[in-house]
C-alpha cells in the first residue's frame, strides 16, 4: 500500500454483533467501509488514481460511488473532475458529486449508454484522462489495501460485493501479496449475475441491459478485463443473491448492528441468508461496501 494513500484513507472499521452472530450461529466480523472517506470504499481507488495519474483532468462514469468520491479526490489534488451518472442514480449521490466540486453528465440510460456517452465527451476532452470505476490498475491498487488490511486477521472466508469488480479483485490483490490463504466470495445480485455466470462459464459474459436491481452499486454490464483476470484464477465461488435478501441484509444491518448500508454494501450479508449453514464453523469476514442510500429507499427498507 502507498504510504501516501495510507495516510488519506481511513482504515476500514471492524464490527463485531453479539446480536447478529447469535441470530444466525455463526463467527461473522463486519468489515465496514461506511465510514470511509464520502461514504465507501471507492475512495482508496480514487485518491489512488488522482494522485498518481499525471492529468489534470479526470472523466469517468459512475452511479454515484466512485463519481463522488473520485470527485473529492481531485478536489484534494487540485484536478477538474467529470462524471457521467445514469439519471436513475440515487439523489444523495448525484447532489454529492456536485458538492465536490465536479461537473455531473445526467444521462438516460435507456436511450444512451453510459460508455456512448463518455465516448462523446472524451471527443471533447482529449486531454482527460478516463477512469472506469472498476477496470484500472491504480482503482485495483488502491482498492487492495482493504485486503491489506485484512491480510493478518486469520478470518477463513471474506465475502464482498460485486458489480464491476473492481473491490474483489482488489481484496485478493491485498491478501495474496500478503500470503494469506483466506479464501475470497463475492456476492452479486441475481439480477445482475453477470459476475457468477462469467465464473462457470470461463469467460466474461455480459448483461444485455442495465440491470435493475435495489443494488445500484452494482448495476454494471460485465466485470472489467483487468479484474476478470484476477477473479478468474483467485476468486472461490460469485454468490448470487435476491433482491429480498439484500433487503432483508440491510434491514438486519439497522435492526441488529445499528449500521447502516445501502444495498449494495448488504450483498455479503444477503449471500449469507442463501444458506447460513454452509460456512458454519468458519471465521467470516463480510465487507460492507458502503452507506449511500437516499432517505426515501431507506427508510422504506427498514420501515
Amino acid at each position: 500500500m502507498k504510504s501516501q494513500l495510507s495516510d488519506v484513507i481511513r482504515p476500514t472499521t471492524i464490527i463485531r454483533s453479539a446480536k447478529l452472530n447469535d441470530h444466525l450461529g455463526l463467527d461473522i466480523t463486519i468489515a465496514t467501509e461506511t465510514f470511509q472517506h464520502t461514504g465507501s470504499f471507492k475512495f482508496r481507488a480514487a485518491y489512488n488514481l488522482a494522485s498518481s495519474v499525471d492529468e489534470d483532468e479526470i472523466l469517468t462514469a459512475s452511479s454515484g460511488n466512485f463519481g463522488q468520491a473520485l470527485a473529492y479526490a481531485c478536489k484534494l489534488t487540485g484536478k477538474r473532475c467529470t462524471v457521467v451518472m445514469p439519471a436513475t442514480s440515487a439523489r444523495v449521490k448525484i447532489d454529492a458529486v456536485r458538492g465536490f466540486g465536479a461537473t455531473v453528465d445526467l444521462v438516460d440510460t435507456t436511450k444512451v449508454g453510459r460508455n456512448e456517452r463518455v465516448a462523446q465527451l472524451a471527443e471533447q476532452m482529449p486531454e482527460a484522462y478516463f477512469a472506469s470505476a472498476y477496470d484500472d490498475r491504480f482503482v485495483i491498487e488502491g482498492n487492495a489495501s482493504i485486503g491489506d488490511e485484512l491480510a493478518d486477521r486469520d478470518f477463513d472466508v471474506v465475502i464482498t460485493p460485486v458489480g464491476g469488480g473492481g473491490l474483489i479483485s482488489g481484496i485478493v490483490t491485498g491478501l495474496c501479496r500478503s500470503g494469506s490463504r483466506t479464501e475470497v466470495y463475492g456476492a452479486e445480485p441475481l439480477l445482475g449475475n453477470d459476475a457468477a455466470r462469467s465464473l462457470k462459464a470461463g469467460r466474461i459474459i455480459v448483461n444485455e441491459t442495465e440491470p435493475m436491481t435495489i443494488a445500484d452499486g452494482a448495476r454494471t454490464i460485465s466485470l472489467g478485463k483487468l479484474n476478470w483476470e484476477i477473479i478468474k484464477d483467485s476468486v472461490a465461488d460469485i454468490l448470487e443473491v435476491s433482491d429480498e435478501n439484500i433487503a432483508e441484509a440491510v434491514r438486519m444491518y439497522f435492526g441488529l448492528v445499528n449500521l447502516k448500508s445501502e444495498p449494495t454494501g448488504a450483498l455479503s450479508l444477503g449471500a449469507i441468508l442463501n444458506d447460513t449453514t454452509r460456512f458454519t464453523g468458519r471465521k467470516i469476514c463480510l465487507i460492507v461496501s458502503g452507506g449511500n442510500v437516499d432517505a426515501a429507499v431507506y427508510r422504506e427498507l427498514i420501515g
